[in-house]
């Protein structure tokens, strides 16, 4: 069966909770010019005599990534994150820089981007050429364990539809180069340029989603069949199924709040897995029209219901969300922390719209700047 059950259904009941981890990617800023600053090496050698590999580089030199240990509690990742971000911070600090949580660089850099010392990233420029440009984007990785790849793909077919909702909720990205760009995450619509990013497609087994990566890779649509960018994954190197459509988020709270709603829409999905429901054969166009819709108007606007093609508020599509995994919520004591997250978008609106809500204050950009990287470090502006 291929349909979704109704909401509430309880997932199996196991032995304690799926571990969590968060991956997420900050921009490196000059204090001075609020500008990117490509000086990621020294930041990150910095950072590492702290927490290890726990910080490494990213794409562009002016980005940095930071990675929890897998965690069992919201609460226990929420620590760990602090505690990396802190690393983070204190080591650009020393470099004379801040961190900050947006989705897309602010204020750009003063000269030409400065690509990391990776292979995968001189490969990617090689096959996708200028369509890297101005790549440097920031995003929120939410793991989840799971060991099964076969039920981790399949999983992927229940959380297609919901991930436009996590667009919205997680937007954070509506300025690029001091202009604001109209749209709540400018960051999904950089990544609707390449041929293999954005949602998985309905795959009906581990056998058909691995062959549909090897024909990607072979047009050379997909950089590496064995390392996909789909915005739901088995990850290639750690058992975990990784959810990476959001944009960062400038609170570590923000980021444990949707890391534990995506932990129980992973329970349910499996669950239903198990039981036989492969998930819910949702239509790729529809499916891109709520991405697009989820990145113009963010959580202030409404979305498209990628399971019924309705256009909802995006409260009403998030309170639908919670009843569907409330069982998985309980039984891991993660509810109030998911409505807490869903009470301070309903009170202060996404990243996107506090964004924006800074550069009113006197119709600087900088101001918007400023307020993420206190925001990012746990200090606020008075």
């Amino acid at each position: 069966m291929n349909s979704m059950p109704c909401s509430g259904s309880v997932p199996e009941r196991r032995a304690g909770a799926p571990s969590l981890g968060v991956e997420e990617e900050f921009f490196l800023i000059d204090p001075g010019s609020r500008a990117v600053a490509s000086r990621a090496g020294r930041v990150v050698a910095r950072a590492r005599e702290a927490v290890g590999d726990l910080v490494s580089g990213e794409f562009d030199e002016c980005q940095v990534e930071v990675k929890t240990p897998p965690c069992r509690g919201g609460a226990d990742l929420y620590d760990e994150l602090v505690m990396v971000r802190g690393a983070a911070a204190s080591a650009a600090q020393a470099e004379g820089l801040g961190i900050c949580a947006s989705g897309t660089p602010v204020i750009g850099p003063e000269g030409p981007a400065i690509i990391g010392d990776h292979p995968r990233y001189r490969a990617g420029l090689d096959q996708f050429g200028t369509l890297l440009d101005g790549f440097a984007i920031c995003a929120a990785h939410i793991h989840v364990h799971m060991p099964d790849r076969e039920e981790a793909v399949l999983v992927g077919n229940h959380l297609r539809p919901w991930l436009p909702l996590f667009v919205a909720m997680s937007a954070n990205s509506p300025f690029l180069h001091a202009r604001d760009m109209g749209y709540a995450s400018w960051r999904t619509v950089i990544r609707g340029r390449f041929p293999a990013l954005g949602a998985p497609p309905y795959v009906e087994s581990l056998d058909h989603y691995e062959r549909l990566a090897a024909a990607l890779q072979e047009s050379e649509a997909m950089l590496d069949a064995g390392v996909p960018f789909w915005d739901v994954r088995p990850n290639p190197r750690y058992p975990t199924v990784e959810v990476r459509v959001m944009d960062v988020q400038a609170e570590a709270a923000d980021t444990v709040g949707l890391a534990v709603l995506i932990r129980a829409l992973v329970l349910t999905a499996g669950a239903l897995v198990r039981r036989g429901h492969t998930g819910p054969e949702t239509c790729s166009e529809l499916v891109r029209a709520a991405y697009w819709r989820a990145a113009r108007d963010g959580w202030a606007g409404k979305g498209v219901d990628a399971l019924t093609g309705r256009v909802l508020p995006c409260s009403v599509q998030a309170a639908r969300l919670v009843e569907f995994v409330r069982p998985a919520l309980e039984e891991h004591g993660d509810l109030d922390r998911a409505m807490g997250f869903l009470r301070r978008l309903a009170g202060r609106g996404c990243g996107a719209q506090r964004q924006r809500a800074s550069w009113r204050h006197r119709a600087h950009v900088a101001d918007v700047v400023d307020d993420l990287v206190q925001l990012t470090s746990g200090r606020r502006r008075g």
